[in-house]
């Protein structure tokens, strides 16, 4: 299948996160992240964050497919696919164990010098995301994570720590990984990962969020501001989680709530690249009494700090309806009034499978920031069977990502818009945050580990592997023959 030449010098990778691979979860001074308290879980059972690491439970991050010690191996493999960029994140308590440590770790420092040697040493750029669902698990229990204004500085001194290191090695960079996720903040994994909490130790869990957001968000343009000041061509940007939400009908009070729901899911990425916040979502907060730590000072550097492009992730895409909840509640709960879309169909972990919402997504985001953009996740967790003779037939993978690639494609020579790349999610397998299975599988390389922490830790070649090689070598133009 003929596909679209992609511009010259555009990033075609994959992506991952500290966390989900590195494993040597308490090695060379590394402290304990909120991802080290984090159980197994399951497509029906959440996993439990715990107060703190609990001896008999079972942590699958603590281990992940040990990357630390395979990095070597891995960064080969994803030479051979012809990466241009790999997109990873640095373990924030690599680099500071508790997080409001005085002095950095230098053997965090020092993995993360050999990783990206070993990146360049293939032509691949690494592009970095600062705080990817890691933060010190320290500073939940001493100071409540972003619910505390303290917490400001000890991320600033890790991104300047960081800039400061990687100056000459780095250009890509991203401050928080799917920020808006909390944009749910109800929902337990969303406020520990993004934030640093416990939601139901919480007297007002939506007022908050709004606050600890606020934080991150003076936080990272804080980070903008200073890496731009240390080198100059950094390109610094956000990463949200962008999902569309369609009107279930076409009655004018499915589409008031499709658009209202759109406003609080983009309202972190308008901050992020107005430097403001938006009407609705500033007039929401002052009528409920939320966020009431914010200072002119605060309005200022997010004036000064907005971002050079917009990171994504884009997986799936929800349909939302009225019957349950309308505008005029003046409570929006995203998870009550999502539905099932029935013209599309969902994975085997119940996610909307929607090639096209890739494309409205690529157009929403250019006409509403006027940015580059930068698809830094986009994949499909499904189970892979290895064949007797060690082959690994993944047709399903390479039909997802084909028809995203499309889509992908025509917003860029149709639409105009502009793109900076492509990294898939999970290239290799690796630990699922959201369910901690080793299952629930993305990559092009299978990683020999199951979901109880059993196996050889081999890395094998997929069909994708091989299919996305070409992919890569063309461009973008051959997209394989349809199965």
């Amino acid at each position: 299948m003929t596909g679209y030449k992609m511009p010259k010098g555009f990033l075609w990778g994959g992506a991952v996160a500290a966390h989900q691979l590195e494993g040597a979860w308490n090695e060379d001074g590394k402290g304990v992240s909120v991802a080290d308290v984090m159980t197994a879980g399951s497509v029906d059972k959440p996993r439990e964050i715990t107060h703190g690491v609990k001896e008999g439970k079972n942590y699958p991050n603590h281990s992940a497919i040990d990357f630390y010690h395979h990095y070597k191996e891995d960064i080969k493999l994803m030479a051979e696919m012809g990466f241009k960029c790999f997109r990873t994140s640095i373990a924030w308590t690599r680099i500071f164990p508790n997080g409001d440590d005085k002095e950095p770790n230098e053997a965090g420092l020092k993995f993360y010098d050999d990783l990206f040697a070993e990146c360049h040493k293939y032509g691949i750029e690494p592009v970095i995301t600062l705080a990817h669902f890691e933060m010190p698990y320290h500073l939940v229990e001493k100071y409540g994570g972003f619910t505390n204004r303290k917490v400001i500085d000890f991320y600033v001194r890790f991104a300047e720590t960081c800039f400061k290191r990687y100056k000459d090695s780095v250009k890509y960079w991203m401050t928080f990984n799917e920020i808006d996720n909390q944009a749910d903040w109800a929902g337990k994994f969303q406020t520990m990962t993004n934030s640093g909490y416990f939601v139901d130790e919480q007297e007002n869990p939506e007022a908050t969020m709004f606050q600890a957001a606020h934080y991150e968000l003076v936080a990272s343009a804080i980070a903008v501001i200073k890496g731009h000041q240390i080198n100059p061509n950094f390109k610094i940007g956000c990463m949200i989680n962008f999902t569309p939400f369609y009107p279930a009908t076409s009655d004018p009070e499915d589409v008031l709530l499709a658009q209202r729901v759109m406003q609080f899911r983009s309202w972190f990425s308008d901050v992020h690249c107005w430097g403001e916040y938006p009407k609705a979502v500033e007039a929401y907060i002052e009528r409920h009494g939320y966020r009431k730590d914010i200072t002119e000072e605060d309005r200022q550097v997010l004036k000064d700090g907005t971002v050079d492009y917009v990171g994504f992730s884009y997986y799936s895409s929800n349909n939302v309806s009225a019957d349950t909840m309308t505008i005029d509640d003046d409570k929006i709960d995203i998870p009550a009034v999502t539905i099932a879309n029935k013209y599309l169909k969902q994975t085997d972990w119940n996610w909307t499978i929607d090639p096209k919402g890739l494309r409205w997504a690529l157009n929403f985001l250019t006409d509403r920031y006027h940015k580059p953009l930068f698809i830094v996740e986009n994949g499909m967790g499904a189970y892979d069977k290895v064949e007797a003779d060690g082959s690994i037939h993944d047709p399903y993978r390479i039909d997802y990502l084909r028809e995203h690639i499309i889509a992908m494609e025509r917003a860029v020579e149709f639409d105009g818009v502009d793109l900076m790349g492509y990294t898939p999610w999970g290239c290799i397998d690796l630990v699922s945050a959201g369910t901690g299975q080793m299952s629930k599988r993305y990559g092009f390389i299978y990683v020999d580990k199951d979901d109880d922490g059993k196996g050889t830790l081999k890395r094998s070649r997929k069909d994708s592997f091989y299919w996305y090689k070409n992919v890569i070598a063309s461009n973008g133009e051959d997209l394989g023959k349809e199965e």
